[in-house]
């Protein structure tokens, strides 16, 4: 498991409380990896490795970033009238839930592609008192 932190705003459509409202999180991503084989060292992946194709994906699209639902038209409309701007356009409401979701579905098979490692959970951490945690079972009963 490797941890990594990214600072990103969100809302959350629909929300009762508090989250309709544009706001960011210092996040906290857990991230936890397996594999078949060991290389000669021991290792499934080198935490090197793993640091460097997460950390690059997350400063490329969601470090310091608006995390928004593609069908919040508004909250699009919003941020991409400031200059400069960076929106990442989510398939779904940007809750914790669905964000641990997106990035072990769709996120960790291409950043780990040809490593021999495999990511079989993601927690992620909004605040120091909630997260959202998903692995491989739950990533196959969501679809």
């Amino acid at each position: 498991m490797r941890r990594f932190t990214f600072c990103a705003g969100h809302r959350l459509v629909g929300h009762e409380g508090k989250c309709r409202n544009l706001h960011g999180h210092n996040y906290v991503l857990e991230i936890f990896v397996t594999g078949q084989e060991q290389d000669d060292i021991g290792r499934i992946l080198d935490f090197k490795m793993l640091k460097q194709r997460v950390n690059g994906w997350l400063d490329e699209n969601w470090d310091h970033t608006f995390i928004l639902w593609a069908k919040d038209d508004n909250g699009l409309a919003a941020i991409r009238s400031s200059d400069p701007h960076r929106v990442y356009e989510l398939d779904s409401n940007p809750t914790a839930e669905n964000m641990a979701l997106h990035f072990l579905g769709e996120v960790c098979p291409k950043i780990l592609e040809g490593t021999g490692a495999t990511a079989f959970k993601v927690r992620l951490w909004e605040s120091e008192e909630t997260c959202a945690e998903i692995d491989l079972e739950g990533l196959e009963t969501s679809k």
